[in-house]
């Protein structure tokens, strides 16, 4: 490099040409402003079409919706939880008549949708309401409420159980063949390394099938189960306000945020010196 080629300026860059305004973008533009005006209308409408006295007289029972909506998720998901640890156990053994069955289980509850398993607990055994009652079972079946957390728990053991399998087949081989070369017994090597290690890889799956839950709690109500959305149906059955609806939304938005921000806190808490 020659002495005058280093003592010139350094050249600025050639300007960036502007974007011509085509037609795609214009349609773009307009489809944001027809969605930003739709969205400001929706807010006045409901501003302007609040009423105090009927939030007040029916919020205790959106409340009290709320407390057995989280009390049926929180039910299903720790007896699910309990179910699913033998299940993925036995769809990881290699013995047929172990992983069959329990294949055959996993299958069915995450390849059915919800609603149908629950009208085949609640209608479809109650059409067998003598043998029920001969079993001495008849008093648990016919309460919506029992029916409906059982299908529940039924339904999420079979995602958790595919969760946790899928989390402990993903620890690196090399960690048995470590734990195996000090002498560790298969049991201590399972719960107190791999285990610990699947579960974090769980972590954020198991948030998913949380809030998965309390957003499909809602078919319950179908059944004549009061939870939040019960409440929602009873309260617009006696009002014919769209904004018994709204409200319903809004609680089921809150929780799921909230839930959202707690699992990503808890999931830095817990990875936290993987960071390091």
């Amino acid at each position: 490099m020659s002495v005058v080629s280093t003592l010139l300026p350094p050249q600025a860059p050639p300007p960036v040409p502007a974007r011509p305004y085509t037609l795609s973008r214009f349609i773009g533009s307009a489809a944001l402003g027809i969605w930003l005006a739709l969205a400001v209308g929706i807010f006045l409408t409901v501003v302007g079409g609040w009423d105090q006295a009927k939030f007040s007289r029916y919020a205790p029972n959106y409340l009290s919706g709320l407390g057995v909506t989280l009390l049926l998720v929180a039910i299903s998901i720790t007896l699910g939880g309990i179910v699913s640890l033998p299940l993925a156990f036995a769809r990881m053994s290699k013995n047929k008549f172990l992983s069959w069955p329990a294949y055959a289980y996993v299958y069915f509850f995450r390849g059915t949708p919800l609603l149908t398993q629950l009208f085949l607990v609640y209608y479809g055994l109650g059409s067998f309401s003598a043998e029920l009652k001969a079993m001495g079972l008849w008093g648990f079946f016919r309460d919506a409420w029992n029916c409906a957390l059982l299908t529940f728990t039924l339904n999420t053991a079979a995602y958790q159980a595919e969760i946790l399998r899928g989390a402990i087949e993903s620890v690196p081989r090399g960690q048995h063949e470590g734990a195996a070369s000090l002498g560790l017994p298969e049991r201590v090597t399972f719960f107190k390394i791999i285990l610990p290690q699947a579960l974090i890889v769980a972590l954020r799956p198991y948030g998913n099938e949380i809030i998965l839950m309390i957003k499909g709690s809602a078919i319950v109500s179908i059944v004549t189960v009061f939870d939040l959305m019960g409440e929602t149906r009873r309260a617009f059955s006696r009002t014919f306000d769209y904004q018994t609806y709204l409200w319903a939304a809004l609680l089921y938005l809150l929780i799921v945020e909230l839930m959202r921000n707690v699992w990503a806190w808890l999931e830095a808490r817990l990875t936290r010196h993987l960071k390091r």
